[in-house]
C-alpha cells in the first residue's frame, strides 16, 4: 500500500516512542503530536486547551499563512491529538475541572490512542487505515456466496 513521507515519518516516530514509554497523553510533548513535532511543544499554543480542536488566534494566522510543521497543518495537528486523546479515553478538551479517570502510565491506554491516532493519519492522507485487518479476512473470490454453515469433518 502506498502511503505519503509524512505518514511513513509518523507512524515510525510514534511506533518508537510507544515501544520506547515514551508516549504521555498528558504532556505536549511526549503525547502523539509532540512525538511527531520532536518533542517540541510550539504545537500547543495553537488551541486554548489541550485536546481542543478549535484553533486560536496564533493556530489561524499559521493556518492562514500556509504553515506545514511536519508536513501537518496546525488544524490536523490538533485533529491528530484529539484522535489521540479520545483513544486514550480523555473526555476533551483536558482542562484541570473536567473529570478523566484514565491511568495515563498504561500502555493499554497508549496503545489505544496509538491505534486512534494512526486511524486519524490515514483519513488526514486518504489512505487506507494499515491497522485495518478486514482486508486480510476478505478471503472469498468474488461473487462467491459467504456459506451459511461449517461443518467439520474429522
Amino acid at each position: 500500500m502506498p502511503t505519503t513521507e509524512r505518514f511513513q515519518t509518523a507512524i515510525e516516530k510514534l511506533y518508537r516512542a510507544f515501544h520506547s514509554s515514551k508516549l504521555h497523553p498528558e504532556c505536549s510533548r511526549q503525547c502523539a503530536v509532540g512525538t511527531l513535532c520532536d518533542q517540541n511543544d510550539f504545537w500547543s499554543h495553537f488551541s486554548d486547551h489541550h485536546g481542543d480542536t478549535q484553533l486560536n488566534y496564533v493556530g489561524r494566522v499559521h493556518q492562514l499563512l500556509g504553515k506545514r510543521y511536519h508536513g501537518y497543518s496546525p488544524q490536523e495537528l490538533l485533529e491528530i491529538e484529539a484522535a489521540f486523546l479520545e483513544g486514550c479515553g480523555y473526555q476533551l478538551p483536558l482542562h484541570f475541572s473536567t473529570k478523566n479517570y484514565v491511568n495515563a502510565t498504561d500502555k493499554h491506554v497508549h496503545f489505544k490512542g496509538l491505534c486512534a491516532a494512526i486511524q486519524k493519519l490515514s483519513e488526514l492522507d486518504q489512505s487506507r487505515d494499515p491497522l485495518d485487518i478486514s482486508v486480510l479476512l476478505d478471503y472469498l473470490p468474488k461473487n462467491k456466496s459467504v456459506p451459511t454453515k461449517c461443518t467439520l469433518k474429522v
